[in-house]
């Protein structure tokens, strides 16, 4: 038996994160990790021997803000990101596409190969874009009103929050509608032409999403990942991190642990000890106890309010809204060793534009599409939809001199995938990814020195990432804001007093941003000051 001042369940990038923002408030907490090592889903692991790093499932950075890198002093704790260089496309007519992503000339000429039209509207699109960024950055960092509420503190919180956007007009307002209600399809329909410069915009629009691009919603999934800042201030910017994702968890864990705080790994927690209507604590597995007055989770909401507490002692209106909490997913990594960089048959040679950015599969809308359809459909998409990284082309410490790290995040296999390991099914569809690529870059299939391909089910039950989603729900408009993900709970409260919520499937959760730890974090502090909370024993 044990006290402490709080108590962190799950030791991934954001549970990391609050622990920091707890320990540096003067909070000393514990944070519990099931795994033997923290960073959850953002974690650098040696499946081929220590000679090869792999960012096992996240795999690049963005939307962190500047004020988590500054407030735990990330950069003096090892945190140094490679800048992202482009999304490349090639197409099986001899043709690519490389796009910074930005307005510049370079875009605007490659555009142009394709369509002179679409290249005329591409500043005008990207400064759409900005324009929308103004609105919905802001919007990451603000912790959703309780809407609807007649509590006076919560009408409060709402006027304020109706205060912050007195700025936007109706022009703003309408575009902001568009944007979280149309499909990703519909919105570059209106914009461009060429389908091959829809397909490259339509990625940002279905990654981590059991949602093909012609489904409503899809165009603010496209926002939310567009929305990015690793240090260049560029619009929509990704980058490495070097030493792999698992080098932002271990600096957000030193930060933690600088600050005061104690992590534990090897500690699945059994359950929330709860008493009167609070939390005082938890229970790991083998019955040791835990108490604290401040119990912080990271894990999936249907982990943390269906497994670790009785359902009884919930509101039945909330535990029917986590039970209805979609996860759908579909997807598939492949991790890859290559004893050389792809040679692409439309861009021969080395190239920063080609090896140093997204390399997609995605010929166009439809192609996307369809592969989509086949998941839904039952079956494993038969030309997959993949976001291919090398992130060795920048980072030399992740593979030996001349071999190169390859990740694959990859679209869709059938989300009923996630209650069975489909060992045999999923080769097989990395065979398919893989023979796409090689269409492109003959050289590539052969060059395969190691390969990993980790599906739904493995999500699940080694990461806790339940129907193997990433985001530990769907980015959906039913899911988002205030209904992320319940409404009245998307606060980061809970309906337990003293239990706070942290997972990716809270606001602004959705990526490796951390936000939904730091306002986890305040909101634990902010009413830890309050004279009516006291300690358990």
């Amino acid at each position: 038996m044990g006290t402490y001042d709080a108590v962190v369940i799950g030791g991934g990038h954001n549970g990391l994160t609050a622990a920091a923002y707890l320990a540096k408030s003067g909070i000393k907490p514990l944070v519990l990790e099931a795994r033997d090592k923290t960073g959850g889903a953002a974690s650098t692991d040696t499946p081929w021997g220590p000679d090869f790093k792999v960012t096992t499932l996240s795999y690049v950075m963005s939307l962190m803000p500047p004020t988590i890198l500054k407030d735990l002093e990330l950069e003096r704790h090892g945190y140094k990101v490679y800048p992202m260089e482009s999304f490349y496309v090639a197409f099986p007519d001899g043709r690519s596409l490389s796009l910074h992503e930005d307005s510049s000339q370079h875009d605007i000429d490659q555009i142009a190969k394709f369509s002179k039209k679409d290249a005329a509207a591409w500043p005008k699109w990207h400064a759409w874009l900005e324009d929308l960024a103004g609105v919905l950055g802001p919007l990451l960092m603000e912790v959703p009103p309780n809407v609807g509420s007649h509590r006076p503190d919560d009408l409060i919180d709402q006027l304020k929050f109706a205060w912050r956007l007195r700025g936007l007009d109706s022009r703003k307002v309408g575009d902001a509608t568009r944007l979280f209600t149309m499909s990703i399809s519909d919105l570059l329909d209106d914009w461009f032409e060429s389908p091959q410069v829809k397909g490259v915009q339509a990625i940002n629009g279905v990654i981590g999403t059991w949602a093909g691009p012609d489904e409503p919603g899809t165009a603010y999934v496209m926002a939310h990942h567009s929305i990015g800042d690793v240090g260049d201030g560029r619009l929509g910017s990704w980058g490495f991190p070097e030493g792999g994702m698992g080098a932002v968890s271990d600096a957000l864990r030193r930060s933690a642990e600088s600050f005061g705080a104690t992590v534990r790994t090897g500690a699945p927690v059994e359950r929330i000890l709860v008493r009167g209507g609070r939390s005082v604590g938890v229970v790991l597995e083998g019955g040791e106890e835990i108490y604290s007055d401040v119990v912080v989770a990271g894990t999936h909401p249907q982990t943390t309010f269906l497994r670790l507490i009785e359902e009884r002692q919930l509101p039945d209106a909330f535990v029917q809204d986590i039970k209805r909490w979609n996860s759908r997913s579909g997807v598939v990594k492949i991790n890859l060793a290559v004893s050389e960089l792809p040679e692409f048959i439309a861009d021969p040679g080395a190239d920063p534009m080609v090896h140093g950015g997204a390399i997609e599969l995605a010929h166009s809308i439809d192609y996307i599409e369809r592969a989509f359809q086949d998941a839904k459909a039952g079956r494993a998409a038969s030309m997959p939809f993949s976001d291919g990284v090398i992130p060795s082309f920048f980072d030399k410490t992740l593979c030996p001199e001349g071999t190169h790290i390859v990740s694959l995040f990859t679209q869709w296999v059938p989300q009923e995938w996630s209650k069975e390991p489909h060992t045999k099914e999923l080769e097989d569809y990395a065979d398919q990814v893989i023979d796409c690529y090689t269409e492109l870059a003959p050289n590539f299939k052969g060059s395969i020195i190691h390969r990993q391909v980790i599906g739904p089910h493995e999500m699940e039950q080694e990461w806790g990432l339940i129907g193997g989603n990433i985001f530990h729900g769907e980015l959906s408009l039913e899911q988002l804001f205030h209904m992320r993900p319940a409404p009245g709970y998307a606060n980061y409260r809970t309906p337990l007093k003293g239990l706070y919520q942290c997972s990716s499937a809270t606001h602004a959760g959705g990526g490796v941003c951390g936000i939904p730890g730091l306002q986890a974090a305040r909101t634990a502090i902010k009413d830890k000051k309050k004279p009516s909370l006291r300690r358990f024993r």
